[in-house]
């Protein structure tokens, strides 16, 4: 028997009794919010870097 194959299965399921619907609904939105954040500003960040040396903010690299 394969545990680590049921693990993901196990752990939905401990959410499930543990938690109500609307606290888990909550937290995955919370969690969504986060990562959209976090993206967005890796983005910006990215961005901003990329325009920096296309107009020559460095050294002349």
């Amino acid at each position: 028997m394969n545990i680590k194959r049921y693990l993901p299965l196990a752990f939905v399921a401990l959410i499930m009794t543990t938690l109500s619907s609307c606290q888990l609904v909550e937290s995955i939105f919370k969690a969504g919010v986060w990562s959209g954040i976090i993206v967005v500003v890796v983005v910006l960040a990215l961005i901003i870097w990329v325009v920096s040396k296309i107009f020559g903010g460095g050294n002349g690299n």
